[in-house]
């Protein structure tokens, strides 16, 4: 590689690397909690001082009976707010004994009430916050959008392209750099900028893959908004074109029937959350009942079901579009939420990794200029040193 293509490089992963490292350093420090944010919430809804802040938790019985009727479970949860509308009920894939009821005000409502029901009895649970209460709701909100909303993600997904950019700029400029050094080598003998720079280099390449992998799924999953949008837009608005001009629905058919109904069209399928008239995921005609596999991947892969929120009948069900597949595959992978307590593991050890080389780039940055503001002044100086010798030697005899 020639000098001016290095040079070439070396500007590049200079100025992405900068302008990404602060937002990146954001993002791993509030990342690092959130990859265990169901182990800090049972920690936190554990202290005695807030109980209110565990994660619902469907009680023990002494004998397994057979699913409450889902209209059953939803009346629980409505008794509670008798008011308010039923936006979605969902169901996690590691506890099928809880409906998780989202009452609100309206069907868009972002100040939406969750109630934990059992799905066995029909009896409530709790009242579950958000896991972990407000630091771990703090930590979510600055780590998915700054706390700015769409333009919030927009701006961190910029982020992660820059990140990407700095990745591979890193990787051109580390095969002629270690073409001198043997592979690892960190020279701790040399100043401190040097075994700090011999660290970066290694953790970089050492976290390489990992931080492509988390950076281009984190980057994906910032367009989430607007991938909705758009498939809302296409593949949803398709789906309801016979329903164009209708009357909404007077009177609305059983949900557990729906969902019997849903269940038996996608065998090998489970609910994984059923939304209501007016929410974002159905339309003001359907139940929009999303169902899923039972399988660690398949498990993350929906597919809607519309049933007729008056007739009770199925009216569509399509697979999911392949950039909203590849959105839902983003979301777990980001956060290392497949291969249980070891990857999770290995995800926050690299998570760390790269902490300190983002840290060590910034202190590299902050030494080299340093080190060109002392050489300057050296320069300065010796100037003025060679000033007045030069001056009495020009005066001659």
């Amino acid at each position: 590689m020639s000098s001016l293509s290095i040079r070439r490089w070396s500007w590049i992963h200079k100025w992405s690397s900068l302008v990404a490292t602060s937002f990146m350093l954001l993002l791993c420090l509030t990342g690092l909690p959130l990859i265990y944010h169901h182990e800090i919430g049972h920690l936190l809804g554990n202290d005695v001082e807030a109980p209110a802040l565990a994660p619902a938790v469907a009680p023990e019985l002494a004998a397994a009976p057979p699913r409450a009727n889902v209209d059953a479970v939803i009346g629980a949860a409505r008794a509670l707010y008798p008011n308010k509308l039923v936006m979605y009920i969902s169901q996690e894939i590691d506890e099928p004994a809880i409906w998780n009821v989202t009452l609100g005000d309206t069907p868009t409502d972002e100040h939406y009430k969750p109630i934990a029901v059992d799905a066995r009895t029909a009896r409530v649970i709790t009242e579950p916050a958000f896991e972990g209460g407000a630091f771990m709701s703090t930590m979510f909100r600055l780590h998915v959008d700054l706390f700015a909303g769409l333009y919030g993600k927009l701006f961190l997904g910029l982020m992660g392209l820059l990140l990407i950019v700095a990745i591979v700029s890193g990787v051109v400029l580390y095969a002629p750099f270690m073409r001198k050094l043997e592979f690892g080598t960190v020279r701790r003998e040399r100043s401190a900028r040097l075994k700090w720079l011999d660290l970066h280099n290694l953790l970089g390449i050492v976290t390489l893959v990992w931080a492509l992998v988390v950076g281009a799924t984190g980057m994906v999953n910032t367009w989430a908004d607007l991938l909705l949008k758009v498939w809302q837009a296409t593949e949803i608005a398709a789906m309801l074109e016979p329903y164009r001009g209708a009357a909404p629905p007077t009177q609305r058919a059983s949900m557990d029937a729906a969902i019997k109904l849903a269940e038996s069209a996608a065998p090998g399928m489970r609910v994984a959350f059923v939304a209501f008239p007016g929410t974002p995921f159905a339309s003001p005609h359907h139940y929009g009942i999303y169902m899923r596999g039972s399988e660690a991947f398949s498990s993350r892969l929906y597919k809607p079901v519309l049933i007729d929120a008056q007739t009770g009948q199925i009216t569509d069900q399509r697979a999911l579009p392949r950039y909203l597949t590849a959105l839902l595959i983003s979301q777990p992978l980001h956060f290392g939420d497949y291969g249980g307590a070891p990857m999770k593991l290995l995800w926050a050890l690299l998570d760390i990794a790269t902490i300190i080389v983002l840290g060590s780039g910034l202190y590299l940055w902050v030494q080299r200029g340093r080190a060109a503001r002392r050489h300057l002044q050296a320069v300065a100086q010796a100037r003025e040193k060679a000033a007045p010798v030069l001056a009495h030697e020009g005066e001659g005899p």
